[in-house]
């Protein structure tokens, strides 16, 4: 009997995976990295999509992990800049590669799903 693999053993990228590319950490890191330090707002302004609720959760948990940081500034009225952090930064080159390799290889993914969907498939 075959003892049950647990997934970082199977794929040890796989804690990595989950921190960097959960639904939002991405797009939230790409906006930090390509404007710069923002506020909450720009960064919704950014990302329309994303509610409020998950924009806080995301920014507190990229915090806690250490990928962005916050500036608060005690004025009337307060104001709260997020800012990717040098350890977000060190994801520039992944980001990178995989923006190079959305360039060649994403069309032909499409036509691999549109190849896909074209076929009749037996209903599960």
């Amino acid at each position: 009997m075959r003892r049950p693999v647990d997934a970082t053993e199977a794929c040890p990228i796989s804690p990595v995976v989950d921190l960097v590319f959960s639904r939002w950490s991405t797009p939230i890191l790409w906006v930090l990295k390509e404007h710069g330090r923002q506020r909450f707002v720009q960064i919704q302004r950014h990302l329309p999509a994303i509610t409020s609720k998950v924009l806080t959760q995301r920014l507190r948990q990229l915090e806690r992990d250490g990928l962005i940081t916050r500036a608060y500034y005690a004025e009337i009225p307060p104001r709260v800049e997020y800012e990717i952090s040098d350890l977000g930064r060190t994801l520039s080159p992944v980001f990178a590669a995989l923006t190079q390799w959305s360039d060649t290889h994403f069309a032909n993914v499409e036509a691999a799903r549109h190849a896909y969907d074209a076929t009749d498939r037996p209903a599960p």
